[in-house]
């Protein structure tokens, strides 16, 4: 197995890659369509980038450059806030699909819940799935308690649940909701923004197996049955990440990188996004 046949079934029936490649904060497009070939070189077959991201035209072009059957490719993007509601969020995906050069997507995720569009939009995600516009419709940065809400409402639960997830926010409950749900969890910065990498237990386990601390964590993933959507616009590290198939974590090194868990987030938090109805500031003024 490598990191273009490991394939994750969607409780749609739909195929995923279980690791891919995040293209936020990308917005050169010589960078974005170097970073996108060296990737697809590597292994990577699946592309995550939103509307929020500012680079859905890159990555259109990177990829009509990249010049291979769109059956090769999983594209994944998600409609921001302010985007959100029944017509709106239609509207928007149609110029998605506009900018990325394509007829539909492969996934479609609502990026933060609201609480003013929360059913409205998954209402047009539906409508979006029966026109074909989408393959398998998700959501990111959904708490147990969004989910649960979606559901009264819902005809079809999301396939996907995109969250924050490292080492030091391990959304345990979560990740064991959404698997009990049939939902796959996918980490969106799961290496921690790099800030983990330094802890002397990946240190230490890394050493053990020749590999980085970056490669272990990314393992550790895997191993948990979490999708992965790892950046780098570095092409050694690019194919770095993506080299963690030939080895194992054992039950114990699992064991040791959870009690690095101090439920700690580097972003928002979903729930207040959701009151506010968009993403707040979080830094100090």
């Amino acid at each position: 197995m490598d990191i273009t046949n490991n394939l994750i079934t969607l409780a749609d029936g739909n195929q995923m890659p279980q690791e891919g490649f995040g293209i936020y904060k990308i917005t050169d497009q010589t960078e974005l369509t170097n970073s996108v070939h060296a990737a697809y070189e590597a292994g990577y077959r699946l592309f995550d980038t939103a509307q929020m991201y500012q680079n859905e035209d890159l990555l259109g072009k990177a990829l009509a450059d990249l010049d291979v059957s769109r059956d090769n490719l999983f594209i994944a993007t998600k409609v921001n806030e302010a985007n959100q509601g029944y017509e709106s969020a239609i509207a928007s995906v149609k110029e998605s699909l506009k900018k990325l050069k394509m007829d539909y997507v492969d996934l479609l995720m609502v990026h933060w819940p609201i609480n003013t569009e929360f059913f409205n939009t998954w209402r047009a995600f539906e409508e979006l799935k029966k026109e074909g516009l989408t393959r398998s419709i998700g959501v990111s940065n959904y708490g147990m308690i969004h989910l649960q809400y979606l559901a009264t409402q819902a005809h079809e639960m999301p396939v996907i649940n995109q969250i924050e997830c490292h080492p030091w926010l391990n959304q345990k409950p979560l990740l064991k909701f959404d698997q009990e749900n049939h939902i796959v969890t996918q980490a969106w910065s799961p290496l921690g923004r790099g800030q983990i990498l330094d802890h002397p237990i990946l240190q230490a386990i890394a050493a053990t197996h020749g590999k980085t601390p970056a490669q272990v964590v990314l393992r550790w993933h895997l191993q948990n049955g979490v999708a992965i959507i790892p950046k780098s616009v570095h092409p050694s590290r690019i194919k770095e990440n993506a080299d963690i198939y030939d080895f194992e974590l054992s039950d114990a090194e699992i064991a040791k990188i959870e009690t690095i868990n101090w439920n700690h987030r580097i972003s928002k938090e979903p729930e207040m996004v959701y009151e506010f109805g968009e993403q707040y500031p979080y830094k100090k003024k």
